[in-house]
């Protein structure tokens, strides 16, 4: 049981999916009893076990399925008949309650400058599993940047080996110069994400923009970026501006409009 619970408490410093399954129920002569639990990993790899054997495949299936869908589900398993598809021939029951663990969403911020670091001290504490990225080491550390969850000194062409990416990733760029975006937009391009957005005036935009499109990346890719990032509140500080930036977030990811409600 420690390893499980050892298990657990790293899921929100990694931001891995996951799915813990526990014995609820277990009637007759079964592997394990109730209170036993595994933690089925979005991989398919496990820590602990239900019992082994068919039925705990069975429930790595299941758990694999909840991962996906959000689903908590209650499934029951009988250990008779072989036969008739029971998954063993111990000749009990066992209830297992499988339950999805929601992790934050991974924030990735790309420039540990003024902007920078007040978009991670933010986007913390909005909820988010902060990242911070830089290719100057002295940018990109907890004595510099104190808040985030994890920090990666690389180039930003290196970011997409570093990170593994998902459909609900958000990428904000707050480089200090658009050479930087333009080496590095393309690996992000590749990646799946929920929001890419660049720090940008929108001169500045347009010629990275014109240089990525001779480089050969496609409009319609190009067109996911948005650039100039922010919604427009007249931000001048670099808090002001994270405000902006992690409004424009939640709009875009939540499907708001933007309007004011008034």
């Amino acid at each position: 049981m420690s390893n499980v619970l050892s298990a657990l408490a790293e899921l929100p410093k990694t931001g891995t999916a996951a799915a813990l399954c526990t014995i609820i129920r277990a009637k007759g002569s079964t592997p394990r009893k109730e209170g036993c639990k595994m933690l089925v990993y979005a991989s398919g790899s496990i820590v602990g076990t239900i019992g082994g054997g068919e039925v705990e495949g069975r429930v790595i299936e299941e758990a694999l399925e909840s991962i996906e869908s959000g689903e908590r589900k209650i499934r029951t398993y009988d250990l008779i008949n072989p036969d008739k598809g029971d998954p063993g021939i111990c000749g009990g029951t066992l209830e297992v309650f499988i339950d999805p663990l929601t992790q934050p969403q991974d924030l990735i911020v790309v420039g540990g400058g003024h902007v920078g670091k007040a978009i991670v001290y933010l986007a913390k504490w909005l909820g988010f599993r902060v990242i911070l990225s830089d290719d100057r080491e002295d940018f990109c550390s907890p004595n510099f940047v104190p808040g985030a969850d994890e920090y990666i000194h690389c180039s930003l062409e290196e970011l997409s080996s570093k990170i593994e990416f998902s459909p609900q990733s958000v990428i904000i760029l707050a480089t200090r110069n658009n050479q930087v975006d333009i080496r590095g937009l393309p690996e992000l391009l590749a990646a799946q994400s929920a929001y890419i957005g660049v720090i940008s005036s929108r001169r500045r935009w347009k010629l990275t923009e014109e240089e990525l499109l001779e480089n050969g990346i496609k409009k319609k890719d190009l067109d996911r970026i948005h650039a100039p990032i922010g919604l427009d509140i007249k931000a001048e500080t670099p808090e002001e501006i994270a405000l902006s930036i992690m409004a424009e977030v939640f709009q875009v990811v939540r499907g708001g409009s933007g309007k004011s409600l008034s």
